[in-house]
């Protein structure tokens, strides 16, 4: 078996470097043969230096791709790959050693399978805010944060995996591209993705079939900028701005053009979260602070 990982990077050399020297212990399978991509999207730091440093640690190559954005990054992995599966990983992801041969053993196990997923941990680099270690379950997707379990369930009906830490088999892949409408780019709010969520969505609906890989296991980096309210805020707005972007309105009622059901959404979680952080604990307001960014994202843009 041969293997793509990919990695998309954009000015993060220094994390660059670290996620490259974690991939230096990787467990190789027998009988498997692998390749790590990185794909520059028109960084302007060392980025092209790093890689060049790695040459002779592990099988890398770079390709350019100039165009902003994750979707057009991506896309351009997915044309130059040439492994029968594609591993993602980020540039701020540390992988464990196991994770490739994990990965590599849900391949054996379920060849009719296109997609699969694995565990994602938060790596801080300091003791976090008492407000996000005690409500950090509930806006974990803010970071990227993902653990379906320890047992190898489908994944499916909205349960699918990040893109720190997923995979594909190439022709399922090559067949779903990534919606640059979508992806992340310079500009862009933190939480304006959806990239992933798309493709794996009109997966689904084509009936292709996902597995977790609860051995195939990451930490990802979380910054001291995003260790914040704000930062939460932004990023489920964001989500919000997905959510409009594709959800039909069209028939609902409306109030000085907003669906009314989105003024009710709006005013009712964001109480709940103003009159939550005075008297509540973390664990009872983080939520809605979610709820309320999620609403404000759709509510200002639908």
């Amino acid at each position: 078996m041969h293997i793509t990982v990919a990695i998309c990077t954009w000015n993060r050399a220094s994390l660059l470097a670290q996620t490259l020297t974690a991939m230096t212990a990787l467990r190789v399978p027998e009988r498997t043969t692998w390749e790590l991509l990185v794909v520059d999207n028109n960084s302007t730091d060392d980025t092209a230096a790093t890689i060049a440093a790695f040459a002779g640690r592990l099988p890398i190559r770079r390709v350019f791709e100039p165009t902003p954005g994750l979707s057009s990054a991506r896309n351009l992995a997915t044309i130059e790959a040439s492994g029968e599966y594609l591993l993602w990983t980020d540039d701020d992801v540390l992988v464990e050693p196991g994770w490739l041969e994990a990965y590599v053993a849900a391949f054996v196990r379920r060849p009719a399978a296109g997609f699969f997923g694995g565990v994602i941990r938060p790596w801080f680099p300091n003791d976090p805010p008492e407000w996000l270690r005690r409500g950090f379950d509930h806006v974990a997707t803010a970071y990227a944060a993902l653990d379906h379990g320890p047992e190898e369930v489908p994944l499916s009906h909205g349960r699918f995996p990040f893109g720190a830490n997923m995979a594909f088999r190439i022709n399922e892949q090559r067949a779903f591209s990534y919606n640059p409408s979508f992806g992340r780019r310079p500009g862009n709010t933190p939480g304006g993705g959806g990239e992933e969520t798309d493709v794996f969505r009109r997966m689904e609906a084509r009936g292709i079939e996902g597995w977790w890989v609860p051995g195939a296991v990451v930490r990802h980096y979380i910054p001291l900028q995003r260790q914040s309210i704000a930062y939460v805020r932004r990023y489920f707005m964001g989500y919000g701005e997905y959510l409009a972007q594709t959800e039909d309105q069209s028939s609902a009622p409306r109030l000085f053009g907003k669906p009314r059901w989105m003024w009710r959404s709006v005013l009712a979680n964001e109480a709940r979260y103003r009159v939550g952080r005075v008297f509540a604990s973390p664990e009872q307001w983080v939520p809605h602070l979610k709820l309320a960014s999620v609403a404000w994202g759709q509510f200002l843009h639908s």
